[in-house]
């Protein structure tokens, strides 16, 4: 192997959704702990959900909470190829931070090249910065139709001598056969590099596996170097995956719906809302009706007239205007605020068509989409009680119309939003609304929740880091699997 073995780790899995995200983010934190030098990468991530960096670049948003995990302010280099998918054979390629253009898949394929480089500017910047990386890939090794200009997996860990650990989900069943099949599908030279196995989301008696990993390590000449328990109410950011399941405690909850557009993006907004005891959150889908709630949001989405259309399509502008004459409450952020108004322009086809399309007409101002990216985090307050606020933007687009006057937020850089004057409508473009704990309880008081309780998600996302860490440390060894 290359100098770098002894420095770097790239955690693969058998599927999407294995847990690579997770075992990284874990790895991260024991290290840092130990007081090593350590940073997260991920060469190229395809996801919907992204964070703004501090040098004012656009990331995944499982390279951040990996940064948090290692004390770090996220950074571009860490994720230096993002891929925003806006159909189901496009997406906008975003490079160290910007977004490059919107490609074809087969467009992409031809781009690897240049991208390549890309990624290895990143990486040698970041092996000479810290004393370890950990690496994560993308979906599975095993995918041999992308393996030819492959940047994610082997296409990364070969130039750079990189080792590898292959993580698996036995929760879904076969997962001796997922171990040995991915392996399988690699070539010698791939295989050379992968030090061993760890099985992700056990639960039972472990007993009853030994058996099996024994098999495993005889077949493989590889050691299981741990199993992971099924860890529940993990407050750590979804790469992607959308977890639909409804979040609340007993006593009196807030009942909050939103609607998962076919392009929903940054749904990481409401992991505050999921995690408070008074709020009952469900992410409805378009194909069901509006449930009874007393707020609707409106979310962020990579493809906003295309998601309206199916917002529309689906009956819900009807069954919002029925949620409002009733007293209910609605929300939009960052493209939910754009559907929210008289009407979306897009004049320069930048998400389909060129042409306009009809808004909800909730709030009277048009937004205009734009070919510039606006990436930035900011604080400020919300209006008009004064709550401290802090988020970030992301959005391709200006808004302007009468109602702005009455702003939502009052940001660093200026006024932020829209608000009516009966109270049951507010917009804004700031990303992160809940997770300052004065602004969370401010808004679920707005919607309607009486005396609501304060949750603070930064400190449960370092707890949750901590119970990982503690976990993967006492059923894995980490210098044999590090290397260290």
């Amino acid at each position: 192997m290359s100098r770098l073995s002894g420095r770097a780790l790239m955690v693969q899995g058998t599927t999407s959704d294995a847990g690579k995200s997770t075992v990284a983010a874990g790895l991260c934190r024991i290290l840092h702990r130990r007081g090593v030098g350590v940073a997260p990468f991920k060469p190229q991530n395809m996801a919907l959900n992204s964070a703004v960096t501090e040098d004012g670049g656009e990331i995944g948003r499982a390279q951040a909470l990996q940064a948090q995990a290692c004390g770090l302010a996220p950074h571009t280099d860490m994720n230096p190829v993002l891929l925003k998918p806006n159909s189901d054979t496009g997406s906008q390629v975003i490079v160290q931070g910007r977004a490059l253009a919107n490609m074809e898949a087969r467009a992409y394929h031809d781009y690897k090249r240049i991208a390549m480089d890309a990624v290895m500017q990143s990486w040698q910047r970041l092996t000479a910065q810290y004393d370890f990386v950990v690496v994560e890939g993308a979906g599975s090794p095993a995918e041999i139709n992308l393996r030819d200009r492959d940047i994610a997996n082997m296409g990364f860990a070969l130039p750079t001598g990189c080792p590898v650990v292959i993580v698996a989900d036995i929760d879904r069943g076969g997962v001796f056969a997922h171990l040995v099949g991915t392996l399988d599908c690699l070539s010698d030279e791939e295989r050379a590099l992968v030090r061993g196995f760890i099985i992700n989301r056990f639960r039972g008696d472990r007993a009853l596996l030994r058996g099996g990993e024994d098999w495993l390590e005889r077949r493989t000449g590889l050691p299981v170097f741990g199993v992971l328990p099924m860890l529940k109410d993990l407050h750590l950011d979804a790469e992607d995956a959308l977890r639909t399941e409804q979040s609340g405690g007993d006593g009196q909850r807030l009942r909050v719906a939103v609607p998962v557009f076919p392009r929903i993006s940054n749904h990481t907004d409401f992991d505050a809302l999921r995690a408070h005891p008074q709020v009952d959150l469900q992410f409805a889908p378009l194909s069901r009706a509006l449930p009874a709630c007393d707020l609707v949001i409106l979310p962020g989405s990579k493809s906003v007239q295309a998601d309206l259309t199916a917002l529309r399509a689906a009956g819900w502008d009807a069954q919002i205007a029925r949620h409002l004459r009733y007293g209910g409450r609605v929300l939009g952020i960052c493209g939910g605020m754009q559907m929210m108004g008289r009407v979306l322009h897009d004049p320069l086809g930048l998400e389909g068509a060129p042409g306009s399309v009809p808004g909800l007409g909730l709030l009277d101002y048009a937004s205009t989409l734009a070919p510039d990216k606006l990436l930035r985090v900011t604080r400020g307050r919300l209006l008009p009680g004064g709550e401290p606020v802090r988020g970030y933007e992301i959005h391709m687009g200006v808004s302007e119309g009468p109602a702005l006057a009455q702003a939502a937020l009052e940001l660093e850089h200026g006024p932020d939003g829209a608000r009516s004057d009966d109270g049951q409508l507010l917009a804004t473009y700031l990303h992160g609304l809940f997770d300052t704990p004065e602004a969370c309880r401010a808004l679920l008081a707005w919607a309607g929740l009486d005396s609501p309780l304060t949750v603070d998600l930064q400190a449960l996302r370092e707890a949750s880091l901590d119970r990982l860490a503690d976990c993967m440390a006492a059923e894995i060894d980490i210098d044999r699997l590090c290397g260290l």
